[in-house]
């Protein structure tokens, strides 16, 4: 009896155990994923993770070019004097935690975390043979840099000072955005592709100039973009999203300046004209917008809701011609109205001829005779 007592309680001692042991290993486990001392850190200690860079990386993979059914690429300027586009360019000192668009972006190259590519002038290839080096890059825009600690010539790594970032030179952004339509999600959405950095410098006779830096794949600043808050209201000075919501969600306000085309040419040398240049802008837009409604047969709501406002724009255009006619009427009569009582009043007016006697004209004739 003492014997099967023992075995039992060593049973039970074995049982409670095994759980336990299974729970440290377990807690061991989910520590070793989440603690990744290599992931990169940006200026404020926001931590970027594998597992948050493959998120907004792989985000579209389930999209393929066989779900996409059209498509179409679009380069805009983003101007940093319009006031949508000012949550890129301020602060341009780091304050509180809030970070531009450039710092950001040249930490990132610096650090040699994301790559940067040529800037072609339209034939834009994102590929290992068109990436550039960042040495050659701040010394082609005289930034000055010093070799980081542990930098290598196959891992080159440059430290900047903050105050040798020329932000107040940064002064547009060009934007590749692809408009895609694709079978899987049944809509059109805009996509941005990828950022450039314009540098607007005095050129040697004083007019200023614009120097595009590289390309940078925006899919590799998404996730050192989404963990950057910006605020984009003036009323509000709270920080309620990010620069990957800013980018995703179209905040911003850019000019088309060239779209994809077989002669590669821009929007200023097919419309030389300012006008013809700023109708063909907003025509582009306008077919942009309108793409997604042409596509689908309207609901019975729509068509009633489209028919009413048609007869309420004609009805108001009968009753705006009502009103001009019974003006123009009004305006006739009151000018015949005029015209007759001119008239009268010129023929009350009228004196009539004085009549002479017959007996004068006759002592006068015969005066005249007698000489």
């Amino acid at each position: 009896m003492h014997k099967i007592f023992k075995l039992t309680l060593a049973a039970i001692a074995l049982l409670c155990a095994v759980p336990v042991s299974a729970q440290d290993e377990g807690q061991g486990v989910v520590r070793r994923r989440t603690n990744d001392r290599n992931a990169p850190k940006q200026q404020d200690g926001t931590q970027v993770t594998e597992r948050m860079q493959n998120f907004y990386t792989t985000d579209n993979s389930s999209v393929t070019d066989a779900d996409k059914q059209w498509m179409r690429v679009i380069y805009r300027s983003l101007d940093l004097d319009k006031d949508k586009n000012a949550p890129l360019y301020f602060p341009e000192e780091p304050i509180e935690g809030q970070d531009n668009l450039f710092r950001i972006v040249m930490r990132l190259l610096a650090s040699n975390t994301i790559p940067a590519y040529e800037y072609l002038d339209g034939r834009e290839v994102f590929t290992d043979q068109y990436r550039i080096k960042v040495r050659d890059v701040l010394d082609r825009f005289y930034i000055p840099y010093t070799d980081a600690k542990g930098s290598t010539e196959k891992n080159p790594k440059f430290d900047i000072d903050p105050s040798d970032v020329p932000t107040n030179e940064v002064l547009s952004y060009f934007i590749i955005e692809r408009w895609e339509f694709d079978t899987r999600h049944n809509r059109l959405k805009p996509v941005v592709e990828a950022i450039c950095p314009v540098l607007h410098r005095a050129g040697d006779f004083g007019d200023a100039l614009k120097y595009p830096m590289f390309w940078v794949k925006f899919s590799d600043l998404r996730p050192y973009l989404a963990a950057q808050t910006i605020f984009v209201d003036d009323d509000n000075n709270l920080p309620t999203c990010t620069y990957d919501d800013f980018f995703t969600l179209t905040m911003y306000d850019g000019d088309i300046y060239k779209t994809r085309n077989l002669k590669n040419k821009s929007m200023v040398q097919l419309h030389p004209d300012a006008d013809a240049l700023k109708h063909a802008q907003d025509s582009i837009q306008r077919r942009l917008d309108d793409f997604e409604k042409k596509l689908w047969v309207p609901s019975r709501e729509e068509v009633i809701a489209a028919r009413e406002a048609k007869e309420a724009a004609e009805a108001g255009h009968a009753k705006d011609s009502t009103e001009v006619k019974s003006t123009t009427d009004k305006t006739s009569n009151t000018r015949a109205a005029k015209r007759s009582t001119k008239r009268s009043s010129k023929v009350k007016e009228k004196k009539p001829k004085s009549i002479k006697s017959s007996s004068s004209s006759n002592a006068a004739r015969s005066v005249r005779r007698r000489k």
